[in-house]
């Protein structure tokens, strides 16, 4: 039934809707001030931070102590409003970690999932570089204790064809009985090797130079031959220098190698 009151029509139908409306938003406003105020409970401070190795392997050069330095008051927010991304990037700015995974763990815990660099040399003047082929900040005095790592440096952006150079010429040089002690690439991407008897080897321009692949994954074959010839050479060669040192060698020949020797040694 339709009422009239001083000429105008009044619907309790529209009058129950908006009442209903106004009601719906007053439990809302409540439940959300019910919520901020759990969420701000310190129950739900992050207080607990779980370190581990991915795939449940030993870290080796990561501590939980060198973690906990680096994000000593960086953290900001509690289990529901911590940023994740910014907490991982916060923890691969620590010494020797490569990589992170982070997640929440109720109710007040994140759990940290740790990649660490690999070391495999170091890298120009201050760094290390990995077996990734990626340079990284850290403290060797966490190496273990008898761990030797050549010197390998090159120009900027040069460390993944370094590393995979290295690898290549260490393949060659193993039969020999000898490793590599410094490698060493040139601005004009030529390369230097001092091994571990203390020779020192030219091996001339990297292919990768000269195309547009810096990282040298393919023209390498004459490279390789400049290496091949040299090693199938090297038994003949020591037999005849009768115990002769040779101090350098230049490989940078087409068909053939240059080599110095070093002073004989003096008998007292």
């Amino acid at each position: 039934m339709r009422r009239y009151l001083s000429g105008f029509k009044i619907d309790h139908r529209h009058i129950n809707q908006f009442a209903n409306l106004l009601a719906l938003l007053a439990v809302v406003a409540l439940l959300g001030s019910v919520m901020v105020w759990v969420i701000r409970l310190p129950y739900f401070v992050v207080n607990t931070v779980q370190i581990e190795g991915v795939n449940n392997e030993a870290l080796v050069y990561v501590t939980p102590t060198t973690v906990s330095a680096t994000i000593a008051g960086q953290l900001h927010g509690n289990f529901f409003t911590i940023d994740l991304d910014e907490s991982r990037s916060l923890i691969e700015s620590a010494p020797w970690v490569r990589k992170a995974q982070v997640r929440r763990v109720w109710p007040n815990t994140l759990q940290v999932r740790i990649e660490e660099h690999q070391p495999m040399a170091y890298w120009n003047e201050t760094d290390m570089i990995n077996t990734w082929g990626e340079p990284f900040a850290a403290n060797e005095a966490v190496l273990t204790e008898g761990t030797t790592l050549p010197q390998l440096s090159g120009p900027a952006n040069s460390e993944r064809l370094a590393v995979q150079r290295y690898a290549e010429v260490t393949q060659w040089l193993t039969p020999l009985g000898v490793s590599i002690q410094q490698f060493h690439l040139s601005p004009r991407y030529a390369w230097e090797v001092v091994l571990s008897d203390g020779m020192r080897l030219q091996l001339g321009r990297d292919p990768a130079a000269d195309i547009a692949d810096l990282h040298g994954t393919s023209r390498t074959r004459d490279f390789a031959l400049r290496l091949e010839r040299f090693v199938q050479a090297w038994p003949s060669l020591t037999e005849r220098l009768d115990g002769r040192a040779i101090k350098s060698a230049d490989l940078r020949y087409g068909n053939g190698f240059a080599i110095s020797l070093a002073p004989p040694k003096t008998i007292e």
